[in-house]
């Protein structure tokens, strides 16, 4: 088992590895009660993790909630705050969240709000929870105005990253989160994209090893980035507006597609669209941008998108939380593993950029 450390509002541990059940039972140890919050599709992972609980002497309650991003609402979140307070949840108990990166946004939200804020424990289930969402303490749900609008920086006080959980997962869901560990290669670290290109059967199997390195890669550049700008103030590198890359156009072409497209889809379109950019502007070379094109077409996501919607696309990237006033801000490579901002570019590129994805 690998230990990555988290310094952010409080010091929290990432743990990777196979069969971690019984570190669940450790952490929770102090908890009167306990309530899992999770998805349908992974109801039989949430009742095992019950029962090891319950046969370890807590209370363990389940709240079921829907299933990716149709979690992430006003509605089911009043639904987790009225179970809590039905169950007598206070101060001294904690909630775990077992399920993708929606369930782990929706779980530390409602961590975050109820009773001003109670522990919480992140168990992702996806390899795109596992990468990107169950870890930073960023917690949120949507609006009708955007993704991810409404939300507090809260931390869990453990992530478990059990590589088992992959085994039952979709290889489009799979794909899907190599999306997000091929966007730390390319703005972190390269040797990620090198192990995609030449481990191509491997990373994308959950049994072999590959895959457990990329996560212990990917998650280390995400631990170093939070740990130094936990709250997204700026810090080395552009500090955590790095991991934002290829995501202002992915959100809005979620939001476009009613959220019905996966997230790792979107931030593929999304990526793609930040690359020609920076090329178009002189930033990024062919050779690079072809890279991008390389890697995520080894993946096998979306690099494409359709003609006809940069209006409504703008719209959106506009009140993304990533703006600033009216000024559109976008990271960009000035070459692999080189970050940097492209802000308030000029609308003619922005719209070549689009175009050049159609």
């Amino acid at each position: 088992m690998k230990r990555i450390h988290v310094e952010a509002e409080r010091r929290y541990q990432i743990l990777i590895g196979r069969g971690l059940v019984d570190e669940l039972e450790e952490a929770v140890s102090g908890a009167a009660k306990v309530a899992l919050i999770y998805p349908n599709s992974v109801r039989v992972k949430a009742e095992v993790l019950q029962k090891s609980l319950e046969d370890s002497g807590k209370q363990a309650i389940l709240i079921e909630i829907p299933d990716a991003e149709n979690a992430k609402t006003t509605a089911v979140l009043e639904h987790c705050w009225s179970v809590l307070g039905s169950s007598g949840f206070t101060r001294s108990d904690m909630i775990i969240g077992v399920g993708g990166g929606a369930t782990t946004d929706l779980s530390g939200f409602v961590a975050s709000t109820w009773l001003r804020g109670i522990p919480w424990i992140a168990v992702p289930t996806t390899l795109l929870g596992m990468v990107d969402a169950g870890v930073g303490g960023k917690t949120g749900i949507n609006t009708g105005a955007g993704k991810n609008l409404v939300g507090a920086f809260h931390s869990p006080s453990l992530v478990v990253i059990d590589v088992n959980m992959l085994a039952s997962l979709p290889e489009i869901e799979l794909r899907s989160g190599l999306v997000e560990v091929a966007k730390v290669g390319l703005t972190s670290d390269p040797s990620i994209l090198r192990t995609i290109m030449t481990e191509r059967e491997n990373s994308f199997d959950p049994n072999n090893e590959v895959v457990t390195s990329l996560i212990e890669r990917a998650i280390a550049v995400k631990a170093f980035v939070v740990s130094h700008d936990f709250t997204e103030q700026g810090g080395p590198n552009l500090g955590r507006e790095v991991l934002n890359y290829g995501h202002t156009f992915g959100h809005a072409v979620e939001r476009r597609e009613n959220y019905l497209w996966r997230h790792g889809a979107a931030v593929s379109v999304g990526i793609m669209f930040v690359a020609e950019l920076a090329q178009i502007t002189g930033r990024l070379s062919e050779e690079d941008l072809q890279v991008h094109r390389d890697v995520l077409g080894i993946i096998g996501l979306p690099t494409t998108y359709p003609a006809g919607h940069w209006e409504g696309l703008l719209a959106t990237m506009k009140i993304d939380k990533k703006s600033r006033g009216d000024l559109l801000r976008f990271v960009v490579l000035d070459g692999i593993g080189k970050p940097g901002i492209c802000e308030g570019p000029d609308p003619a590129h922005l719209f070549s950029a689009y175009s050049n994805l159609s």
